[in-house]
């Protein structure tokens, strides 16, 4: 329904609703139709949520308390603050008449970004600058264009859509998809856990790193860190098998629904069931979420900062470890330190393991 031309609520419209007697003076009355903020109306639905078919009260304790409260709500910056002002003081109201087991409505609330037109303005038809997803996904995709949002900037910053932004995320997923397709038996040589150091190292960072960029909310640099990884793999192909290829895909699918779970089915084959017909094997959004082996991704190397009487001068990579001895031999085999120091009396080395040397002259 929509407002009334004078701009009242859609309830002015009912006019025999409206129009009643006075209960005081019996003469001719009108029931009030603007009665609360829609923000009001709409600052409790979300406990309705843990009961909705419940005819004797909102919601069961028990299923409250099962779900609620929120764990996270998110939307546009001043949705989110009116929205969450009225939901407090509903559930405080409610919960001090014991009827919900909570005082706070939301454990935490993130204020998504906008996405802007081309010219980096705000989307408008007078402008002409309005970008239609369903004609984007039409051109590129479903997986394309959800990834693409997520990598386009910080979650709460947005930006502008960009052509050019998009058809890279395009590539990658082709590459991916390429990948699935030239996928080969796995070398022999990794069935006794040789040979494949390098990729190992990076796909359980990368494991990690992804992980905790979608509990943070930073989709962007998880994006970011599996295009590394692809690049990794490709470089690797001799040393890429079926265990590097299943945990690539978990990873990759809460950003590529549609793709993963497509490759996931094709690299499994198709068997048949008593009747004969095609049996899909478990859906990839149903497997557990790789983990990632702590020792594998430790860093043996360290940029070894090297000063002189305090004053940054210059940096090599050294092996974690090293010791002072080693340390000092390594600086003062550098050129530029050997410049700087020529004809000059050391009077003291100190050195932080790991991470510096001082040469004090």
């Amino acid at each position: 329904f929509l407002p009334s031309s004078d701009g009242r609520s859609p309830l002015a419209k009912a006019k025999t609703w409206t129009k009643v007697k006075c209960p005081v003076c019996k003469g001719t009355a009108e029931r009030e139709t603007d009665t609360m903020d829609t923000f009001v109306d709409s600052s409790w639905y979300f406990i309705r949520y843990a009961d909705p078919k419940n005819k004797k009260k909102f919601a069961d304790i028990k299923k409250m308390k099962k779900w609620l409260p929120v764990p996270m709500y998110i939307g546009g910056a001043e949705h989110n603050t009116m929205h969450l002002l009225y939901s407090r003081f509903f559930t405080k109201a409610l919960y001090d008449l014991k009827l919900v087991p909570f005082k706070e409505p939301f454990i935490g609330r993130r204020n998504h970004g906008v996405i802007l037109g081309p010219d980096n303005q705000k989307m408008s038809k007078s402008k002409g600058n309005v970008v239609d997803p369903d004609k984007e996904v039409e051109k590129f995709g479903a997986d394309a264009v959800r990834m693409y949002l997520a990598f386009m900037g910080p979650y709460e910053q947005g930006g502008p859509w960009q052509l050019g932004g998009i058809l890279g995320i395009k590539r990658f997923l082709e590459r991916v998809w390429q990948l699935s397709q030239n996928y080969k038996s796995p070398n022999p040589l990794l069935k006794r856990g040789q040979g494949r150091s390098e990729l190992e190292k990076v796909l359980h960072q990368t494991i990690k790193k992804v992980g905790e960029d979608i509990e943070a909310m930073r989709f962007n640099t998880a994006i970011s860190s599996l295009m590394i990884l692809l690049n990794k793999i490709e470089e690797n192909k001799d040393k890429f098998d079926k265990e590097v290829m299943n945990q690539f895909l978990i990873i990759l699918c809460p950003f590529a629904p549609f793709l993963t779970e497509e490759i996931w089915q094709n690299l499994r084959g198709t068997t048949q069931n008593k009747r004969g017909k095609a049996r899909k094997f478990k859906s990839i959004h149903l497997e557990k979420w790789p983990k990632y082996n702590a020792k594998l991704i430790v860093e043996n190397k360290f940029q070894l900062v090297v000063q002189i009487n305090g004053k940054f001068r210059d940096t090599v990579q050294a092996d974690k470890g090293i010791g002072e001895k080693k340390a000092t031999e390594i600086a003062l085999g550098l050129s530029k330190i050997k410049e700087l120091i020529a004809g000059k009396n050391i009077r003291k080395i100190i050195y932080v393991d790991d991470r510096l040397i001082n040469i004090v002259i």
